[in-house]
């Protein structure tokens, strides 16, 4: 039964927990799958597949408290064992498991703000998931992989009007999306949300973003900028 000694409060310390629930995981369904297969018997009860903080996997009953100490994993894995193919029933397992593993890690960072919630996400979309490990898929390269040329934190676009704007881009996102898709991004200084019709900057540093006139940088300003660090960063390095 998975369970929480110290509870992990940091997003570094929540990615390591997650990581090493991960790995137990991957290894229940590859290195170790034989004994895996073995222990998920259809005659026993409801099974569950637990991937512990110590790196370690473990084939258990669910936890009898309710609610219990962390969210569980999918109930009864071992039934459909002899009705699917072994390679099937391991892909289902390993779907299953990345939702859990997702699970966890944000009920730990249910007291994360904004910011550090789309940084833990962001570190956990960096690794395969466990359906890609265990189906040996190969992550697709996303445009901005794939793409030669380095990329400028301010992405440029002309308005109507033939001025030239700058639409945020968070750091930890590799996907080039339509302006719409950054409506959640939070100014760092007013907490104002993202509108495509204002000049944004994100700082290199904190890789938070701003609107132009609240930190009084103008586009113009920005184009000379090689590393751009906002009014906080830059009174720490001060310190």
């Amino acid at each position: 039964m998975a369970s929480i000694s110290s509870s992990p409060r940091t997003v570094e310390e929540i990615f390591k927990d997650y990581s090493a629930r991960r790995g137990g995981i991957i290894r229940a369904l590859t290195c170790d799958v034989d004994e895996f297969y073995r222990l998920c018997d259809p005659e026993k009860e409801n099974l569950c597949l637990y991937g512990h903080s110590n790196e370690t996997w473990e084939v258990s009953l669910p936890a009898e408290e309710v609610p219990p100490e962390l969210p569980e994993p999918a109930l009864g894995i071992n039934f459909a064992r002899d009705g699917m193919t072994r390679t099937d029933w391991l892909s289902l397992i390993s779907v299953h498991s990345d939702c859990w593993l997702l699970s966890v890690a944000f009920y730990l960072g249910a007291r994360l703000n904004r910011n550090e919630r789309k940084r833990l996400f962001s570190l956990i979309n960096d690794l395969p998931t466990v359906f890609e490990v265990v189906t040996e898929r190969k992550p697709v390269k996303d445009k901005a992989t794939a793409d030669s040329g380095s990329r400028s934190r301010v992405n440029k676009k002309r308005s109507s009007d033939g001025q030239t704007k700058s639409n945020p881009k968070l750091a930890d996102e590799s996907y080039e999306e339509e302006d719409d898709e950054h409506s959640e991004t939070l100014c760092g200084s007013c907490g104002g949300n993202y509108d495509a019709d204002e000049f944004w900057i994100g700082c290199d540093i904190c890789e938070q973003w701003f609107h132009g006139k609240c930190v009084k940088i103008t586009p113009a300003k920005a184009e000379n900028i090689k590393q751009y660090k906002c009014p906080s960063c830059t009174k720490r390095n001060r310190q």
